[in-house]
C-alpha cells in the first residue's frame, strides 16, 4: 500500500503543476483543431478526433472541437487511404498532442522525464495527413516484450529481432509493451534501432514502460506520452481498425517495495473501453478489428490480476458489434491462441524470448528460447480484406520450421534410447505457434501416420536446455507448461537400429507444416 503522507504531497504538486490528479481535477479546457492535407492545406472531412474518450468527426472544414482536460492527450486517427506525419529517425508516428500545461517531471519528482509544459492550449491543435496507397492486402511486423533491462541488451535487439526485420515487405509495426525494462532512459537508443527498419512504428505500453513514482494510474504514463504521444489510440489501415491500447493499470508507488514499484493489474477501465465504443460506432461492422495490448485476456501461465486483465467481458462487449475481432498481448513471454466465444485472442512470443536468456549461438547473442519452448522472435500479421493469419518468424534462425521434434526418456532429449525403454518413451513435438485448432500426426519408419496427443506439459527440450546451461538464465526463468505440444508414445516393438521419424500437420490457420528426425534404438 502506498504511503498516504507521501501520495497526498505528491498529488498536491501534481495538481499545483497542471496535472490531472484524482480529487484535484479541474474542468476540462476546449480544445480547437485542424485535420488538414499535407499537400494542399486543405481541411479534411470526416476525420476521428479523441481525447481518450470522446471521439468527433471533423466538419466539412475540416475543424474539431473536444473537451481535453489537463493531463490529456488530444489525438488524430488516422483514416485508410491518409498518413500523419513521422519523425524520420525513429519512424515514429505523429498523432496527438499531450496537454499538460506545467510539465510533469518536476511535480512527480520523475526519475525519467515526463512532457515538458506545453502552457495553456494554442488557439488550434492541428494534424497533418498526406494521402497514401494502401493495398487490401497487408503485413504488419508485430513485435512484444523486446525489453532491454542493459544497453548489451539493446544491442541484442539491434542484431537478432531488428536484423531480421529488415527487409520485410510489411506496412507498419506495432510493439506491443515492455518496450523496455524499467530503464526508460533507452527509449531514444531503442527507437533509432527501430528507426531503421524503415517503416512505421506503433507503441503500446506495458507495465515495465511505467514511471513508478507515479501516485495512480492517471500519472504513470508521463514519459510514454513524452516519447509517443498518447498513451492509447487507434488508427486505420486498409480495410482495418487497430487499436493501440493501454491494459496495465498501476495501482500507485509504494515506498515499502523495492524502488517504490508499486503493484498493477490487467485492466482496460471504463473509459478506454468508451472510447472503443465511440470510435466502433463510425466503423462498418463487418470491418476487421485488431487490439494489441500487452496483458493477455487469458494465460496458461496464471490467473491472477498481474497475468490477466479483469475487465475482460467488458472488453469483449465493447466489441462485440464487430462480426470479426482478433486481439494480441504479450506479457507471459509465452505463445498462446485463445476463443473467447467469436474472438480470437493471441499471445504473442516475446522478442526477448527468456527475457534474453540462454547460452550464447554463433552471433554471441544468447539463444533466448522461452520458458514453453517457442523461440524468440517476430510475428507477422497477415490481413486480406477481412481476414487474417499470423506467422511467427524466429529471429535467430530465418530457415528454420516451425516444429522441433525430441525425444522424452528419463528426461533426455536426444540420444540413442535402449529398447527396454521404449514403452515408456515419448516423441515430442513443439509447434511453436499452434494452438487448440492445430494437430500433428506422426509416422515411424514405414509406418502410416497416426494423430499426435496433444498435451499441457513442460518440453523436456527446455528442461534439459536450462539444467545444461543454469548460469545464462536470469534468475525467474523457469521452465514452464507450453501449450503447443504434442506426444506420441513410442511402439516398444521397434527393433535395433535407426528409424526415421517424421511428424506433419496444420497450424491454427490450416498451414501445413512437417519435420523430420532419427530415432536410434540400441540393446
Amino acid at each position: 500500500m502506498s504511503n498516504p503522507v507521501t501520495t497526498r504531497r505528491a498529488l498536491i504538486a501534481a495538481a499545483g503543476a497542471g496535472l490531472a490528479a484524482p480529487g484535484f481535477a479541474a474542468a476540462p479546457d476546449t480544445a480547437h483543431g485542424l485535420v488538414r492535407d499535407a499537400a494542399t492545406g486543405a481541411g479534411i472531412a470526416g476525420v476521428m478526433v479523441s481525447n481518450g474518450e470522446a471521439v468527433v468527426l471533423t466538419d466539412a472544414a475540416g475543424r474539431w472541437t473536444l473537451d481535453l482536460a489537463v493531463g490529456d492527450s488530444a489525438f488524430v486517427i488516422k483514416p485508410a487511404g491518409w498518413m500523419t506525419e513521422v519523425t524520420a529517425e525513429t519512424m515514429l508516428p505523429r498523432f496527438a498532442y499531450p496537454y499538460v500545461p506545467g510539465g510533469s517531471s518536476a511535480a512527480l519528482d520523475l526519475r525519467y522525464p515526463g512532457v515538458a509544459p506545453t502552457g495553456k492550449l494554442p488557439a488550434s491543435i492541428d494534424f497533418v495527413l498526406r494521402r497514401q496507397a494502401e493495398a487490401t492486402r497487408f503485413d504488419v511486423v508485430l513485435y512484444t516484450d523486446p525489453q532491454p533491462e542493459t544497453l548489451a541488451e539493446i544491442g541484442y535487439i539491434r542484431d537478432d529481432v531488428v536484423a531480421r526485420s529488415i527487409g520485410i515487405k510489411a506496412a507498419f509495426g506495432i510493439t506491443l509493451g515492455d518496450v523496455m525494462f524499467d530503464d526508460l532512459s533507452f527509449y531514444d537508443r531503442y527507437n533509432k534501432i527501430i528507426g531503421s527498419i524503415g517503416l512505421p512504428w506503433y507503441n503500446c505500453p506495458g507495465n515495465h514502460d511505467i514511471n513508478y513514482e507515479a501516485p495512480s494510474d492517471a500519472l504513470s504514463r508521463e514519459t510514454f506520452k513524452r516519447v509517443f504521444g498518447a498513451r492509447y489510440h487507434a488508427f486505420f489501415h486498409a480495410g482495418a481498425v487497430f487499436f493501440a491500447l493501454d491494459n496495465v493499470e498501476y495501482l500507485g508507488a509504494d515506498p515499502a517495495r523495492r524502488g517504490g514499484k508499486g503493484h498493477y493489474r490487467g485492466n482496460f477501465g471504463t473509459r478506454q473501453l468508451s472510447f472503443i465504443r465511440n470510435v466502433l460506432q463510425h466503423v462498418a461492422p463487418d470491418t476487421l478489428v485488431v487490439c494489441c495490448f500487452h496483458v493477455p485476456l487469458k494465460t496458461l501461465v496464471a490467473s491472477g490480476p498481474g497475468s490477466t486483465t479483469i475487465d475482460t467481458d467488458a472488453f469483449l462487449a465493447a466489441i462485440a458489434s464487430h462480426q470479426t475481432s482478433v486481439s494480441f498481448s504479450g506479457h507471459t513471454h509465452t505463445n498462446e491462441h485463445w476463443y473467447l466465444g467469436a474472438h480470437h485472442h493471441h499471445v504473442l512470443s516475446a522478442a526477448s524470448g527468456s527475457w534474453w536468456s540462454g547460452p550464447f549461438d554463433a552471433r554471441g547473442i544468447p539463444v533466448a528460447i522461452q520458458s514453453d519452448g517457442a523461440p524468440n522472435g517476430l510475428h507477422l500479421l497477415s490481413i486480406d480484406g477481412n481476414r487474417y493469419s499470423t506467422t511467427l518468424v524466429p529471429a535467430h534462425d530465418p530457415a528454420i520450421d516451425q516444429i522441433r521434434l525430441g525425444v522424452d526418456s528419463q528426461g533426455h532429449h536426444r540420444g540413442a534410447i535402449g529398447r527396454a525403454a521404449l514403452a515408456s518413451s515419448f516423441i515430442m513435438a513443439n509447434l511453436f505457434d499452434g494452438g487448440p485448432r492445430s494437430t500433428l500426426e506422426i509416422a515411424i519408419g514405414a509406418g502410416k501416420f497416426v494423430a499426435m496427443q496433444k498435451t499441457e506439459r513442460i518440453d523436456p527440450y527446455i528442461v534439459d536446455l536450462y539444467a545444461r546451461n543454469p548460469d545464462t538464465k536470469k534468475r525467474w526463468v523457469q521452465p514452464g507448461k507450453s501449450s503447443h505440444l504434442w506426444q506420441a508414445r513410442l511402439p516398444g516393438e521397434l527393433g535395433v537400429g535407426s528409424h526415421a521419424v517424421q511428424v506433419r500437420g496444420r497450424d491454427e490457420f490450416g498451414r501445413a507444416h512437417a519435420a523430420a528426425m532419427v530415432l536410434e534404438v540400441v540393446e
